[in-house]
């Protein structure tokens, strides 16, 4: 899952490739393994299918060959996709749910797979681009929440701040310190530690859940 700081989010990933077939399979590995190195691997068959789609769309409307750019950015509880080339002509979906045979496969799968999508012009082209459910919104907000204070907790520690790497063991430590104190602070004002913790694990499979 990707954190929002001062408006930038912490990870992106540009791709670029030339619209052939034969680049499809390094382009979907490639896309595993962002996501996988961000902890978004239950994302990846969907946004694998979607990005072949996008590809062989660059293939069809702009031609073999074609230099075109996939980015991919985590934004929230969503994943953002863009596929960039250098056609100025924008497909059109009708209706915003349904295509017509102009616009291909690949726009129907966007309008029946993604949260939104939409195009754009670019300084050099177009993009088309769709967002993917990453998790729930109320999952994103408990994290974002979450990411905040073990950043100004790691600050009290006067230590390094959130590492970047996905996974990292010390951050994993930070979570479980701060946890700990929080049990101390709530058993000196008289309350339960074992009832806290069964409860707050209510709570994360109720999340889980969503």
């Amino acid at each position: 899952m990707a954190f929002m700081e001062d408006g930038v989010t912490e990870l992106r990933r540009v791709l670029p490739f030339g619209a052939v077939p034969s680049e499809f399979r390094l382009l979907r590995r490639a896309v595993r393994s962002a996501l996988g190195s961000w902890g978004m691997l239950n994302a990846a068959d969907e946004a694998e299918l979607v990005v072949t789609e996008l590809a062989t769309n660059v293939i069809k409307h702009v031609g073999e060959g074609a230099p075109a750019t996939l980015v991919l950015e985590p934004r929230g509880s969503r994943l953002r996709v863009e596929m960039h080339d250098k056609s100025t002509v924008e497909p059109k979906a009708e209706g915003g749910t349904s295509c017509d045979e102009e616009c291909g496969r690949g726009l129907h799968l966007l309008a029946s797979m993604a949260v939104d999508w939409g195009t754009m012009l670019t300084g050099t082209g177009k993009a088309v681009w769709c967002e993917l459910a990453l998790v729930a919104d109320a999952v994103c907000a408990r994290a974002q929440r979450a990411h905040k204070v073990i950043g100004r907790y790691r600050e009290l520690l006067d230590v390094e701040p959130l590492s970047r790497v996905v996974g990292s063991p010390v951050d994993r430590e930070s979570a479980v310190t701060l946890i700990a104190d929080v049990l101390v602070w709530l058993g000196l004002r008289g309350s339960d530690p074992d009832e806290a913790i069964l409860q707050a694990q209510q709570l994360y499979e109720a999340c889980e859940a969503a």
